[in-house]
């Protein structure tokens, strides 16, 4: 049985290197299984796997009945491959909420509240007594650092910490240094589209029978992102025509100050204001000391939405 595994569509570090390092984990395990991946790889995902020297693994369009996977930092199938409804769901190793999932077989299931799937990861070649390489190490360490904004982000646990300064040592690698320039690596803005810039880390999510996009970008310079403002509103509201989302908020965090920006568009937009206690002035406005969509950003918009419209 040969198995496929990977993360959610529009892949981040934790996606790419969470499935690379559970495939490894499998096959140690004697299983038969392949990374993929569900989009393009992002300049920080590329950064990692250049550093480590590993490829990235081969894009998957969809999967069928006869598929037998494993899916990583994710679980709700609007954010998977298309077709996931019918394949045969062998495991889940998650960090985030369970919503919209449901199988016809029994899986092993584990999603745990850590900043990384990395971390779960982390767990799972402990209790196996498999040895971490130095490149699963380095994998793992990127995802961390990546998800947690160098465990700066409130979804950062006494978990995370610890065993990213164990991958980092296994991985022999300075950790700030490392941390910092991987992440400025998937910061510049200047040469990626508007297209790109919302949709390079967008999830699609269901609150109150509506159906809410949020698109996360990390930068150093939030001003130089929103020159562009009229360009990223022209490309947000073809999304919007095109896909019938109710809301589309675009997040701009600045990874050095640990707070963010956001543009909110749609039918429901106004729904910002009340999830984060703000005005939007323009449909912008500052969310201070938010850098989660995760543990922030989506938490207070469902709970808006119940109160808004219920």
């Amino acid at each position: 049985m040969s198995i496929k595994i990977f993360g959610h569509q529009n892949p981040d570090t934790d996606s790419i290197t969470s499935a690379i390092v559970l495939a490894e984990l499998e096959s140690k395990l004697g299983n038969d299984a392949t990374a993929y991946r569900l989009g393009e790889i992002n300049p920080e995902t590329a950064y990692a796997l250049n550093y480590f020297n590993i490829d990235a693994p081969e894009l998957l369009d969809s999967v069928i009945e006869e598929d037998t996977v494993m899916l990583v930092d994710h679980n709700e199938f609007q954010q998977s491959a298309p077709g996931i409804e019918s394949a045969t769901i062998l495991a889940v190793i998650d960090h985030h909420r369970v919503a919209n999932f449901e199988t016809n077989v029994p899986l092993y299931f584990r999603a745990e509240p850590v900043g990384c799937t990395a971390t779960v990861l982390y767990k799972i070649f402990s209790e196996n007594n498999i040895e971490v390489s130095r490149e699963c190490a380095g994998l793992m360490m990127s995802a961390i650092i990546s998800d947690t904004l160098l465990l700066k982000s409130p979804t950062t646990t006494e978990q995370d910490e610890k065993t990213l300064y164990l991958l980092s040592e296994i991985a022999d690698v300075n950790l700030e240094v490392y941390g910092l320039e991987m992440l400025k690596a998937g910061a510049s803005t200047k040469d990626k589209t508007a297209e790109a810039l919302i949709n390079g880390d967008a999830k699609t999510f269901e609150m109150d029978n509506r159906s809410v996009r949020i698109a996360q970008v990390n930068v150093v310079d939030v001003d130089e992102l929103f020159e562009r403002k009229d360009e990223l509103i022209e490309a947000i509201n073809k999304e919007i025509d095109a896909n019938e989302y109710d809301l589309f908020t675009l997040v701009v965090t600045n990874i050095l100050e640990s707070d963010s920006k956001v543009l909110a568009l749609g039918e429901h937009h106004g729904v910002i204001e009340k999830a984060f206690d703000v005005s939007l002035e323009d449909n912008m406005a500052l969310l201070e000391g938010v850098v989660s969509r995760k543990k922030q950003v989506v938490p207070n918009i469902e709970k808006a939405f119940a109160s808004l419209y219920e």
